[in-house]
């Protein structure tokens, strides 16, 4: 039986009047594509529904073209709210800057979060999408990310790119405020860690193996 991803990303688009983000669109296009050629049925929503800017950051000619396909499925996302996320077998949550501002409390993705860890179902996210899990808690009220081995895009990172002080938060320090096990790799190294049902990748060089570590999961 085929298998049903949602892929839940950001509508927000703007830092300030200089400074624009939204989607990394490899860390959603590569996913996405590894995931069609799988069979598996994907779905795509955001908080607002509607378009799901891409950082025009990650847009380069150098890109490969089969990505170019998988951007009109961030045109017309679902609305998260009105999502039967018990549907689903996994959840994937790509990065970009954009979720530092829109996912990190949102209530649904909080709800869902928190079904499917703890009914097990597989919960990833990469670079700044793991914020989209900052929020969530266990039946003990605990932070599901204590005690657990994460990964994000770095402080190190966040300083390379000059994008620290645009953060509202550093996405590194919560999770270790909240208990989780911090692991870093030297800065754009694919690094994905792995705890429970609950799969993190580093950054954008992390999209392949977070994908192929979902699919090995769910086999």
């Amino acid at each position: 039986m085929s298998k049903n991803i949602l892929f839940v990303t950001t509508n927000f688009s703007e830092i300030n009047n200089n400074l624009r983000t939204g989607v990394w669109f490899e860390e959603f296009a590569v996913p996405y594509i590894t995931f069609e050629a799988t069979g598996y049925n994907i779905t795509v929503a955001s908080p607002n529904g509607g378009n799901s800017p891409l950082d025009e950051n990650s847009l380069s000619c150098s890109n490969p073209m089969e990505w170019d396909e998988t951007a009109k499925h961030l045109k017309e996302t679902k609305k998260l709210s009105e999502i039967e996320y018990k549907n689903f077998d996994a959840v994937f949550i790509p990065g970009g800057h954009g979720p530092m501002f829109d996912l990190a409390d949102n209530i649904y993705l909080k709800k869902i979060i928190e079904y499917f860890y703890e009914n097990n179902k597989i919960i990833c996210a990469i670079c700044h999408g793991v914020v989209g899990l900052i929020s969530a808690k266990d039946s003990n009220g605990e932070f599901i990310l204590k005690d657990k081995y994460v990964t994000s895009f770095t402080n190190k990172e966040e300083h390379i790119v000059k994008m620290a002080e645009f953060m509202p938060f550093s996405l590194e320090d919560k999770i270790k405020e909240e208990g989780g096990i911090f692991v870093a790799e030297k800065p754009w190294k694919e690094h994905v860690e792995i705890s429970c049902n609950i799969i993190t990748g580093q950054n954008q060089n992390s999209a392949l193996l977070a994908a192929e570590s979902v699919i090995s999961l769910l086999k």
